[in-house]
């Protein structure tokens, strides 16, 4: 697929991720696989994925020695239980806990040859946008910290916490990633999106380095 504007031919997803949403992005020049929350996505081409996160957390996993990778978003650390029939699907909703987003898209890279021992991580998010609520982003942080630790995968680069919404664009060929920080002004929308996001997960149950680059 091409774009007919811009001419530039779309690279092929892997198979199980045709639903995330693929843009040609003008300004980059790349074209972008873009991440809502609980999704995921790996890719051996050159591309990019991109997000924006409040209180969310992203992950970006990279495998040096065979320049692919992949990022998540979730919202919330860890569901303790679900069906085994959806493992490893990424259209599954339990990638929204940070224990099957993180497990699904270590065990992906793996699939495609990656290898944990050289893994690289970089973390994203978790900024405190939900006003006078329990601090989900904080619990984020640390979960995502200590997974990453547990599985003894390096974390190179990261940027969390604060006030801030981000938008974190991740480029899984060189494990480079542009981020910036969104102004506070947005933090209102930022906050209304995360309680209706977190009230539905609550009624829908499933059963810097220099490689940071600000903009």
């Amino acid at each position: 697929m091409s774009d007919h504007l811009t001419g530039q031919h779309q690279p092929k997803c892997l198979a199980g991720f045709e639903h995330i949403k693929r843009t040609w992005d003008k300004r980059l020049h790349y074209w972008s696989a873009r991440l809502l929350p609980g999704e995921y996505y790996v890719t051996t081409q050159d591309e990019c994925i991109s997000t924006v996160l409040g209180s969310c957390i992203s992950v970006c996993i990279y495998d040096p020695t065979i320049k692919v990778g992949g990022m998540n978003h979730f919202m919330l650390p860890a569901q303790g239980e679900h069906s085994s029939q959806s493992w490893g699907d990424p259209t599954s909703s339990a990638t929204r806990y940070g224990n099957f987003a993180m497990e699904y898209l270590i065990n992906s890279v793996i699939k495609l040859g990656g290898r944990k021992q050289n893994f690289q991580a970089k973390i994203f998010g978790g900024g405190q946008v939900l006003a006078n609520m329990t601090d989900v982003g904080q619990r984020n942080i640390l979960f995502a910290f200590d997974y990453l630790r547990k599985e003894n995968i390096e974390v190179i680069a990261s940027d969390v916490g604060d006030i801030f919404p981000r938008r974190v664009v991740f480029f899984p060929k060189t494990g480079k990633v542009k981020m910036k920080h969104l102004s506070t002004q947005k933090n209102k929308g930022f906050e209304q999106s995360d309680k209706a996001y977190m009230q539905d997960m609550q009624t829908n149950k499933p059963s810097p380095d220099d490689n940071v680059e600000l903009f």
